[in-house]
């Protein structure tokens, strides 16, 4: 695979990782006691990754189905990267307020909806999992490493709905400065990834460093 483990961990990270999740699941759960909240967080774990299984295994039989090259793959991953990140630097690294309380029933259900989909399972988030899970072409090795690191973020945003309250307490500021230079960070990524692949695809010439 062109992605190594730290190329993919960053694009899954913005797409599925806690960042964008804390501010939305504290503003849902604040009415709620802790133990609710924590059933809410770990139905949310367990849908999100039943949800992302289902559309790896079913997006990637489809793309091979249509035979589609290995740097176009890569080349969608890269632009998929550049798009979310731009988005969340343009945004300031800020977290979505979108979601209210009064939006929503305050019971179990909303561990399915809306914190497992659209909060945790962005659709970018479900088009990143489908190109690396395309882009392992049935190698165990890409396999495992591709599920090993959606299943650590997961755990990450597990750990982050549990402490939503207290890390935005005391850490808000920073994770907001820290979205936005991880999003120009993956701005340039996803452009080097872009200029990479249309070099092998025969765009241009790819220049030497």
């Amino acid at each position: 695979m062109e992605f190594g483990p730290f190329k993919i961990f960053l694009m899954l990270f913005l797409v599925l990782g806690p960042i964008k999740i804390l501010v939305p699941f504290r503003d849902l759960t604040q009415r709620l006691d802790g133990t609710m909240r924590r059933r809410i967080a770990r139905r949310a774990i367990l849908f999100s990754a039943a949800a992302l299984l289902v559309a790896g295994l079913l997006g990637r039989t489809m793309l091979e189905n249509f035979g589609i090259s290995l740097p176009v793959l890569a080349l969608t991953g890269g632009t998929i990267l550049f798009l979310v990140a731009l988005q969340t630097v343009m945004q300031g690294g800020t977290p979505s307020r979108i979601y209210r309380d009064d939006a929503f029933e305050q019971n179990i259900g909303l561990a399915l909806m809306p914190v497992a989909y659209p909060i945790i399972v962005t659709p970018q988030g479900v088009a990143a999992v489908i190109v690396f899970a395309t882009l392992a072409d049935g190698q165990l090795q890409d396999s495992i490493l591709v599920i090993g690191i959606v299943l650590l973020i997961l755990v990450l945003d597990w750990v982050s709905m549990l402490f939503a309250a207290k890390i935005l307490k005391w850490a808000g500021t920073t994770l907001q400065i820290f979205g936005v230079v991880l999003g120009v960070t993956q701005v340039a990524l996803g452009l080097q990834i872009i200029l990479h692949n249309l070099s092998l695809i025969g765009v241009f010439a790819e220049r030497a460093h």
